[in-house]
């Protein structure tokens, strides 16, 4: 195949460069003299480089014409990667300058993960000259990826490639297994954030994004922070820094690379361009995450609605540009077409999910209004994910709602009844966990789950106590408290876990924060939640002997 800059060349020339890939390399040769001095001969003719992609067998897959600078390699996405990491071919290719290997040739040997890149100097009268190559190295102590080397002349070139590779791969193959077990088959991933806050903020929300891709099932190998103070509007940290980053992945035998901003869709086009990884920002993970714990018809509606709302935009992405030429030279066709049927099915799919969300939440209505009816107090317990919401509904309520240490690992709304004495009671509703940077998109999808809120009689706040900054995290369920226009309702601060801490420790808190301690393990910790809720509920009925604070905290 021909590919590259043909433009102002000659047929004969053309028929030149198309005859190259009728011929093969020894499966045991990087390269032959004799197609070395016919690519630096055509080369020397054209004043252009002129590189070929080879694979395993000796094969020409790929014919390329540069400038007299530089090739540009096709998308190789179809050649997947070997257990070792490496993609199965060799780039050869002329330099009309004699020059070593470009800093371009080595990215791209450690971008496309090539077997060899090579560069043959073009001498006078277009001869082939000195020989520069350079091959991927395993891991190793002192971190060098790369070792580029040298030779007077294409005929020294006595290397037996096959065994050299085998070689290689193998020894890559022996350090990837120290670093994790090759047969789990779950993504492995490299998490990146970039941004302007301060760094111990970047690392708080990377140690979130790991928490979120822990419970997605996907394995972290790696982090990078960047900070700057301006987002690049293409690669987010700057086109060189993401092809280090991108590397450094490949290196590693990373299969994703998840950011923990969100990325525009041109910024994943631009960074997809540049690697076969997968590109995934914060929301799509959550949303995964979310997709795998949705169980009732209630939470997998609203979970497709978030999804759908997401992708809109990233089919808009191509189409929008297109629309404005509509009825025009480049309007037309089955490109538009297709992005008009996709969009068009996404909207009709939206349409039909949000009535059926509405017809949902109408049954909820009613069933709060009942509830309201009977004059039973309604409390709803909030607060961040993984903080032990549905644990300590557990414990209180003598239930089984699913509870797991995992992000969201409540999406699905739970209604439980707390009995008290004298055949009082009250409904504690379980609510799905907020966390930082929850895109407001994923807030209005799961809008109609959150209704249960407004009708509550007091919110109970749960608060992990032994989180590092869990101050963070209350001033996060405040806000989106704030933004749901809940901050009206009654709130008691619950510290959960407080088994985790010294009890002075605990104390101390409680009384800073005027919050009740409890430990949703030990049913015996509840004493003061439950005279709370009771004096808040019933104030004649409560004892006020009872509501000491308990002088051991």
């Amino acid at each position: 195949m021909l590919d590259g800059n043909l433009t102002g060349l000659k047929p004969s020339q053309i028929k030149a460069l198309e005859r190259i890939d009728r011929r093969r390399i020894p499966a045991t040769q990087v390269v032959t003299a004799e197609l070395a001095r016919f690519l630096t001969e055509l080369s020397f003719d054209l004043r252009r480089q002129v590189g070929i992609l080879v694979d395993r067998q000796g094969e020409i897959l790929h014919v390329i014409v540069g400038d007299d600078r530089e090739i540009l390699l096709p998308n190789l996405a179809r050649f997947g990667l070997g257990r070792s990491g490496l993609r199965g071919l060799r780039c050869i290719h002329t330099h009309l300058k004699g020059e070593s290997l470009t800093q371009d040739d080595l990215t791209d040997l450690a971008l496309l993960r090539l077997d060899f890149m090579v560069a043959i100097a073009v001498g006078e009268r277009g001869l082939p000259g000195r020989v520069h190559y350079a091959h991927l190295l395993p891991s190793n102590p002192e971190g060098k990826s790369v070792e580029v080397l040298s030779l007077p002349s294409v005929h020294e070139f006595d290397l037996d490639f096959l065994r050299f590779i085998a070689s290689l791969e193998s020894e890559m193959e022996r350090k990837m297994a120290e670093t994790f077990d090759l047969s789990d088959t779950r993504e492995k991933a490299i998490l990146i954030s970039a941004g302007g806050e301060p760094r111990p903020e970047l690392e708080d929300s990377l140690n979130e994004l790991a928490e979120l891709a822990r419970t997605a099932d996907v394995v972290v190998l790696d982090r990078v922070v960047q900070r700057t103070q301006k987002i690049h509007p293409r690669f987010l940290m700057g086109e060189g820094k993401m092809r280090e980053v991108i590397i450094r992945a490949l290196q590693q035998g990373a299969t994703l690379l998840i950011f923990d901003q969100d990325l525009s869709p041109g910024q994943v086009r631009s960074i997809s361009e540049m690697t076969d990884m997968k590109v995934i920002d914060r929301t799509q993970l959550i949303l995964d995450i979310f997709a795998r714990r949705a169980h009732t018809l209630d939470g997998k509606v609203q979970v497709e609605v978030a999804q759908l709302k997401y992708l809109m935009p990233r089919l808009l992405g191509k189409g929008t540009a297109m629309s404005r030429l509509m009825g025009g030279i480049g309007g037309r066709g089955p490109g538009e077409t297709k992005l008009e049927i996709d969009r068009r099915r996404i909207r009709e799919r939206l349409t039909r999910l949000e009535k059926q969300l509405e017809e949902l939440a109408r049954g909820r209505r009613q069933r709060r209004q009942r509830r309201i009816r009977a004059e039973v107090p309604i409390v709803s317990i909030v607060g961040y994910t993984n903080a032990g919401k549905s644990t300590l509904l557990n414990a209180l309520t003598q239930s089984a709602v699913f509870t797991e240490d995992l992000l969201f690992a409540t999406l699905d709304t739970a209604t439980r009844r707390l009995r008290f004495p004298e055949e009082r009671e009250v409904i504690i509703t379980d609510t799905v966990g907020f966390i930082r940077k929850l895109p407001k998109s994923l807030l209005g999808a799961f809008k109609a789950t959150l209704e249960e809120l407004e009708d509550a009689d007091l919110l109970l706040h749960v608060v992990d106590i032994s989180a590092e900054r869990f101050e963070e995290q209350i001033a996060a369920v405040e806000r989106i408290l704030q933004d749901l226009e809940l901050a009206g309702i009654p709130r008691l601060l619950v510290f959960n876990k407080i088994d985790r801490l010294p009890p002075g420790e605990v104390g101390a808190l409680c009384r800073r924060f005027d919050a009740i301690p409890v430990s949703a393990l030990e049913r015996a910790t509840f004493t003061a939640l439950l005279e709370e809720l009771q004096r808040r509920f019933w104030p004649r009925d409560a004892d006020p002997a009872d509501l000491k604070p308990d002088p051991s905290l």
